[in-house]
């Protein structure tokens, strides 16, 4: 059984989540650049150009909520159930859960983006993370 604390967070469909794997080349016109404003400059870039109104959390993480949900936010504690896709930059898709299935586990078992991210979430709600490479 679970806990009141350890909600089961219940995402009814996808979250998609945007990893961002960007490589350094020393001549580039990045350097002197840290990878983190790489990141950033990258995430905004791609948000301009794909009409996307994301929010910047204060971890570096982008964020736009596309449906609202009705229940609670998960803490970091909680275990929570999402379906997903994650996608690179260039559209790659690199893990999903299969069509109609859903995938259960600890906040804290996850990368950081979506310890930060999930959260951000109502139950039953839905979103878009643009996540950073540190993250």
């Amino acid at each position: 059984m679970v806990s009141k604390k350890q909600n089961l967070f219940s995402a009814t469909t996808a979250i998609i989540l945007l990893i961002f794997m960007i490589i350094f080349s020393s001549c580039s016109k990045d350097e002197g650049e840290t990878q983190a404003e790489i990141d950033d400059r990258v995430i905004q870039q791609y948000l301009s150009d794909n009409n996307i109104d994301a929010v910047k959390h204060e971890s570096g993480l982008y964020y736009e909520i596309t449906k609202e949900g009705s229940g609670s936010h998960p803490d970091i504690n909680s275990n929570v159930t999402v379906s997903y896709k994650g996608y690179l930059i260039n559209g790659t898709v690199f893990d999903k859960t299969p069509t109609g299935q859903t995938i259960s586990f600890p906040l804290t078992a996850v990368i950081k983006g979506w310890q930060i991210g999930v959260p951000l979430l109502k139950q039953g709600g839905e979103g878009l993370f643009f996540i950073p490479s540190e993250l």
